[in-house]
């Protein structure tokens, strides 16, 4: 019943390649080109986790639309509705709450070839719980909840993959709150660091603090003693 009522509200072409109506959504008809470019970063993420045919591209192609962001620019807000996950083929996302005071607290970093969204306002149609914009410059493949429960019918070795994917979240979710509740701001730093090395370069200062749950001069602290330790 779900699945029929979300494909009732998709739109399809005449060739059968679905477009996404929303707003600053781009049409894979236009930018056709970029589009198959992005299509090829995320074919390549699937097959390091199972074999992807030919039809099986084709199927993720037909449930994908894509979009490009500014720095900056939000995919989704707090309260709205959230229609999409969001895989980035090009730039770096986060999302974040805002607390009653005005402050932000980062749950989730997504540079290249992560997967972002506000899984419980799109699996439930309620508002998104978080906002999610970008960083840098970014381009991403979007799905939405018909797509991806397309996808775990049809496309073979996807649902194992998508289980164990997020089998290993709730790990790393299972850590963080431990590490949070547990562990000083020099070990959760260090412990950023082996984990994300790649991530924590790319962001500026007062974000990390924000992830760690810390201050920005904490981690200004931290950095400087680790400097001076070499």
């Amino acid at each position: 019943m779900l699945q029929a009522e979300l494909r009732s509200q998709l739109h399809s072409r005449p060739n059968g390649q679905r477009v996404v109506i929303g707003k600053a959504i781009e049409n894979p008809a236009i930018f056709g080109h970029r589009f198959f470019l992005m299509l090829e970063v995320l074919y390549k993420y699937f097959e390091r986790s199972f074999p992807l045919a030919e039809e099986g591209k084709m199927l993720i192609k037909s449930v994908s639309s894509m979009r490009t962001i500014k720095k900056g620019e939000f995919l989704v807000r707090q309260g709205e509705v959230a229609r999409f996950g969001a895989f980035v083929t090009k730039g770096f996302l986060r999302s974040y709450v805002i607390d009653n005071k005005g402050k932000e607290h980062i749950i989730q970093f997504a540079p290249e070839n992560w997967w972002i969204s506000d899984k419980t306002g799109m699996s439930e149609g309620t508002p998104a719980t978080f906002f999610i914009d970008a960083i840098e410059d970014s381009q991403l493949i979007l799905m939405d909840l018909a797509g991806h429960i397309t996808l775990l019918e049809k496309l073979p070795g996807y649902a194992d993959s998508f289980r164990t994917g997020m089998q290993r979240r709730a790990v790393a979710k299972d850590h963080r709150i431990v590490s949070s509740l547990t562990a000083s701001a020099e070990e959760r730093y260090a412990d950023f660091l082996e984990t994300y090395p790649h991530i924590a370069q790319r962001v500026p200062q007062h974000m990390l603090a924000s992830y760690l749950g810390v201050t920005p001069e904490t981690v200004s602290r931290i950095r400087k003693q680790a400097s001076l330790k070499k």
